[in-house]
């Protein structure tokens, strides 16, 4: 059937989609969110369809990625016919059998899903079934490996590559500011990928766009590490293992996360990485709660590196409060700069990025890893990397902290009883926060000046909330109104709280990679 091109001036997300009408798409008998083939010369492509009942007969609907795809003029006529649905869907149906997946079956479906040949329905199946049955091992590896195949990959001519992750879940952590400097600073290669924030306050993307441009091609972002040996730039941007990003817009909504473990060490190995730090912070609002399932996850970790060929090793970390007391891209990358030009000295950040930068370091060859980390941060060399960094990827390399801009509208929030600090609420810290504006505001956030065993007086200040627009700020408050973010006693109480009536239970899910 011949059709005229009709431009829709909207996006898919970067999928081949388009739209008939209802007589035109019975002609050719096709339902919506089935497939059409499109012919024009020697260009063909296999769209997923959207019908309307308003319209469109004899036209057929470009969404820009056909539009590009194409570029045809519109109006031009164009050949639709009636296309095949992809093998790869009925993979998904036999994993939602419970049937094991084959490597070649894996890929095939890693493949349609960056060609967007999948629609967000059958991915979502797909992501289910997953969640549902669980991954085996080789089948984790082979998801690995599928998603490195239909990416770009980062290759750097190093015998040995260093590189950390975090799981995620716990606010404040920018750990990473200072952990790829100091292993730099000491001649070892790190190219740092990083995510924004999903469900946290701040990615570490984020914190760093604060102090330099993040989003590097691949090619820039070699440059970049062959200058100075090292990174910190945005995932998202590069293409290693795009299909990472289009599971992650469905996991979201529904709340799952089967695809942790090969995506992130997919990340790792399109970086080329040799050996990897996996840092798991552990406690109440964290992804990981106990100890006990920590030590699980990190054996499933060190099990597939060595699938993969990466010598890894896990950090369980504390996670029961904010790594340090900034919370909010620009709060956290200022806090960061203040511990590497040694203006303030941060007992948990210091010790939490000594301990990883350390076993990175005694991974590659040295000894007493966390001493010399510790020695690198006082001795300016650390400094002077991050400096390097931050010039080598466009950013202003004389920047000092107290010149990063923070949000013009503040709220103080002080103690209404005098006590010790027994508890603190990450998953209500970061709904604060991000209700202030973050990650988007990078001036937005909450600098805490009390945690965890600290002693208070009632008046004294516990926390202040940044925003840059007052309306935000005004929200924040209301917020606090229904949430205790932090508990503070003589003793610690029996008692957490009272269930009278029923009541929607709200999980807080984290999904931070």
């Amino acid at each position: 059937m011949k059709l005229k091109i009709k431009f829709l001036d909207l996006e898919a997300g970067g999928k081949p989609v388009i739209i008939l009408s209802k007589d035109d798409a019975e002609e050719l008998g096709i339902r919506s969110l089935g497939r059409a083939k499109l012919h024009s010369g020697k260009k063909e492509m296999n769209a997923i369809v959207n019908v309307t009942k308003h319209g469109m007969k004899g036209y057929v609907g470009f969404y820009e990625e056909v539009k590009n795809y194409f570029g045809l003029r519109e109006h031009t006529e164009i050949e639709v016919e009636t296309a095949k649905f992809p093998v790869s869907l009925h993979h998904i149906i036999n994993r939602l059998k419970g049937r094991k997946l084959a490597a070649e079956e894996i890929s095939e479906i890693v493949k349609d899903v960056v060609e967007g040949n999948l629609s967000e329905i059958e991915i979502a199946a797909f992501v289910t079934t997953l969640n549902n049955f669980g991954l085996d091992l080789d089948e984790a590896a082979n998801l690995s490996m599928a998603m490195i195949e239909t990416g770009d990959r980062l290759k750097l001519n190093r015998k040995i590559i260093l590189d950390k992750h975090s799981v995620g879940g716990v606010p404040g952590d920018k750990t990473t500011i200072l952990v790829v400097p100091i292993v730099a600073a000491n001649g070892f290669t790190i190219p740092k990928t990083s995510s924004r924030a999903i469900t946290s306050a701040a990615g570490t993307a984020d914190r760093v766009e604060t102090l330099m441009p993040v989003e590097l091609s691949v090619d820039e972002m070699k440059k970049v590490v062959e200058k100075t040996n090292g990174c910190m730039v945005w995932g998202g941007a590069l293409r290693l293992a795009p299909a990472d990003d289009i599971f992650i817009q469905v996991e979201f909504p529904l709340s799952i996360d089967p695809m942790l473990l090969p995506s992130i060490m997919g990340k790792k190995k399109a970086v080329g990485a040799t050996h990897l730090v996996i840092d798991i912070p552990t406690g109440r609002g964290t992804k990981m709660k106990t100890i006990g399932d920590s030590d699980l996850l990190a054996k499933d970790f060190i099990a597939l590196g060595r699938k993969l060929g990466i010598k890894t090793q896990c950090a369980l970390t504390f996670g029961e409060q904010p790594v340090g007391h900034a919370i909010g891209p620009a709060l956290e990358a200022r806090e960061a700069m203040e511990i590497l030009t040694r203006e303030k000295y941060v007992p948990d950040v210091i010790d939490k990025a000594v301990h990883i930068a350390g076993m990175l370091l005694e991974m590659a060859g040295k000894k007493d890893g966390e001493a010399l980390a510790r020695e690198t941060i006082k001795s300016g060399k650390a400094e002077k990397k991050l400096r390097e960094i931050i010039a080598a990827q466009g950013g202003d390399d004389k920047i000092k902290p107290e010149e990063m801009k923070i949000g013009d509208y503040s709220l103080d929030i002080h103690a209404e009883n005098s006590g010790v600090v027994l508890w603190i609420n990450n998953a209500d810290i970061v709904e604060v926060a991000r209700t202030a504006g973050t990650p988007k505001d990078h001036g937005a956030g909450i600098y805490m000046y009390k945690k965890l065993g600290d002693r208070v007086n009632k008046g004294d200040k516990l926390f202040t909330i940044f925003a840059e627009k007052n309306s935000k700020l005004i929200s924040a408050n209301k917020l606090l109104e229904e949430h205790e973010i932090m508990g503070i006693g003589d003793k610690m109480e029996m008692l957490i709280h009272k269930v009278t009536e029923l009541h929607v239970h709200k999980k807080t899910f984290i999904l931070e990679r």
